[in-house]
């Protein structure tokens, strides 16, 4: 047995040749799923109750291309949108900005006022449907424009459900779609909690993300221990501005990655459950459901190849499975032709039927946690658990995860786990099939989704026909309206709302935002 050689999964731990019930930490807790601490899911019956929602992410160009891509998803059965934004509408700029050239619809949709939401959801009911947004640094704008929008259509802004990211932190750390710096960023933050606890109930105020750790070059552990870090963050945060653990905390929700390490992840998912209602408990809630981990799922866009595309079709059902088997509560599942470029409609079909083929073919979701009393999957659970206790407790000893990211610990972390996998693949240790194995002398060449740069001009002329029409009046006193609350503490979430009824665009409420609390360089 000693020359056996030994294997690590990409966080270092250690596997077993085998797994007994006499292997470290293998024997399962005796908690039932539904039950505190959640580590086998936070339903009893989980998806024999109801399946996860089914998501494909998706926006490019104009408004009027991409609502008729979710027109398209919609039919083949997708059960939630998700929102792609451009650049420019992340980082706050309008499309005829001078920073915004070359980058206008490109790997998203560009938004730049409530003329464009209108446009987007054409034809589509809000309070009919979940609507995921991954916006960070201008989610306030994004969400005041989808409540514009949604009281436009009469909705019952009590029944509208969905998600804005707007997790800030991991951006310093890990993405870098910041505009102000953390202390007034967070401030915001905690204006959406306050403002959507009280006029937007079932929505999640922020989805606390893993995923863009994970694709910046983190290991599993990492993954779960900086998102867990900077969920407790925005509680602290929360708390300290005297907002009721119990009625936020219901409202929070998470976003992970699932690789292709089928049973590290199921693990990671596991362990994050399980240490995430450990956290909140010490915080103060009392309610269960506040100390639910509940979270989205994309498959890993940075373990898809350009080589060999179709293989992806492969490692996506396997992030599939993974996300399944570890409890997720919505996914999104990744075009087989994401190294090359946005998703053709093709691909996007091939991959909402893999979700589908999973949900009703596989048989995983036939039963509660189906990797459960596994001894290799229980141990490895612990394993997982403690290296990012471990990991967290260094964040704790520097003062948070804000001091952690300003000191450039997150981000050292993550570059060192990043050059020691890309140094693995290069030495022939770590085998990606189709980039250093398995190679083939023909490459296949799938047709790729093209974006048209005439898109800046369009967008530049609506920009200029909404500002000609508007009420300048009106405009202006929304801007004196928002610097007015910026300056003195009051929640910023009403006076953007009416801004943006106003037909105030986004890079126009940003700069307001810029002149008063500046810009993190």
């Amino acid at each position: 047995m000693s020359d056996i050689k030994p294997v690590h999964t990409d966080s270092g731990i250690p596997i077993d040749v085998r797994y007994s019930a006499q292997s470290k930490n293998a024997t399962p807790a005796l908690e039932e799923p539904g039950v505190f601490p959640f580590t086998r899911g936070v339903q009893s019956d989980m998806y024999r109750g109801r399946l996860w929602t089914m998501r494909q992410y998706a926006g490019f160009s104009t408004a009027e291309e991409s609502n008729k891509r979710y027109h398209y998803l919609l039919n083949q059965g997708v059960m939630g949108l998700s929102v792609a934004f451009d650049l420019p509408t992340q980082i706050g700029y309008d499309s005829d900005h001078a920073l915004a050239e070359g980058e206008v619809g490109k790997v998203g949709v560009a938004i730049d006022s409530i003329e464009d939401m209108q446009t987007l959801f054409k034809g589509i009911n809000l309070q009919d449907v979940s609507t995921s947004m991954t916006i960070n640094a201008t989610g306030y704008i994004l969400l005041s424009l989808y409540v514009a929008l949604a009281k436009q259509q009469g909705a019952d802004l009590s029944k509208i459900s969905g998600t804005i990211q707007n997790d800030i932190l991991k951006e310093y750390a890990a993405r870098g779609t910041y505009i102000y710096p953390p202390k007034p960023s967070m401030r915001i933050i905690t204006d959406i909690f306050e403002w959507c606890s009280k006029d937007l109930p079932k929505w999640n105020t922020i989805s606390i993300s893993g995923y863009h750790i994970r694709e910046a070059g983190s290991t599993a552990v990492q993954e779960i221990a900086f998102t867990l870090s900077n969920g407790k963050a925005y509680v602290k945060a929360a708390l300290e501005k005297g907002l009721d653990i119990n009625v936020f905390g219901k409202r929070l929700s998470f976003f992970f990655n699932a690789h292709n390490n089928l049973f590290e992840e199921v693990a990671k998912f596991r362990a994050a459950r399980k240490m995430w209602a450990k956290i909140m408990k010490e915080l103060g809630a009392t309610v269960e459901k506040a100390m639910m981990l509940r979270f989205h799922t994309q498959t890993g866009g940075s373990t898809l190849t350009a080589q060999q595309p179709l293989n992806n079709i492969s490692r996506v059902t396997l992030q599939t499975l993974a996300a399944v088997m570890g409890g997720t509560q919505s996914l999104h599942t990744n075009g087989y032709d994401e190294a090359l470029s946005l998703p053709t409609e093709e691909a996007a079909r091939i991959a909402l039927r893999t979700q589908q083929i999973v949900a009703f073919e596989s048989g995983a979701a036939d039963t509660v946690d189906p990797l459960a009393g596994s001894y290799f999957v229980e141990a490895l659970t612990a394993e997982v658990e403690a290296k990012a206790w471990e990991l967290m407790g260094k964040i704790d000893a520097m003062g948070g995860s804000v001091t952690a990211i300003e000191e450039g610990f997150m981000q050292d972390e993550i570059a060192r786990s990043a050059y020691e996998y890309q140094r693995n693949i290069e030495n022939g240790s770590k085998i990606i099939v189709g980039v250093n194995k398995f190679q083939v002398a023909e490459e296949q060449h799938p047709p790729v989704f093209k974006i048209d740069d005439s898109i800046r001009r369009i967008q530049s002329e609506k920009l200029s026909a909404l500002r000609a029409g508007r009420n300048a009046a009106l405009a202006a006193q929304s801007f004196a309206n928002i610097e007015a609350a910026a300056k003195d503490g009051s929640n910023l979430m009403p006076h953007v709302i009416s801004a943006v009824e106003n037909k105030c665009t986004l890079g126009e409420i940003s700069d307001v935002l810029r002149q008063v609390f500046g810009e993190y360089k």
